[in-house]
């Protein structure tokens, strides 16, 4: 039985094109609708216009950096509860302490199994 996620929208926000495209493509096969984005701007403006049900951060890329974002994110009473998870190269203890200090929901470091990820994405948009 292949269960879908249909009506929930991720924003991807990362400037790795090939990442991006294998995670648009194992999502939109799980029923989610993806937007993607490359840089902090961008992340922060589609946040607000699009109100995603969930967000894939990036740690490293122009514009606020990921964490800049997600700071920012979390201030704003628009999108404070919108889950954030870091999706990132920067594996340090302090990175990841720092990630879920600031409100990240998860931690994944790069690199990744894309079925670990999407198990997670489920969990927190609370399906199955």
């Amino acid at each position: 039985m292949n269960e879908t996620l249909s009506p929930c929208r991720v924003l991807i926000a990362d400037d790795d094109e090939l990442l991006v495209r294998l995670l648009e493509h194992k999502l939109t096969q799980a029923g989610l609708q993806v937007i993607c984005v490359a840089d902090g701007e961008s992340a922060l403006e589609r946040a607000l216009s699009d109100s995603p049900d969930l967000i894939v951060l990036d740690a490293m890329m122009p514009g606020p950096d990921g964490f800049q974002v997600l700071q920012r994110l979390k201030d704003s009473e628009d999108t404070k509860d919108i889950p954030v998870v870091m999706l990132t190269a920067r594996k340090m203890e302090s990175d990841i302490v720092s990630g879920l200090a600031l409100g990240a929901d998860d931690y994944i470091v790069k690199p990744f199994m894309p079925e670990e990820v999407l198990a997670r994405l489920r969990r927190l948009l609370g399906r199955p």
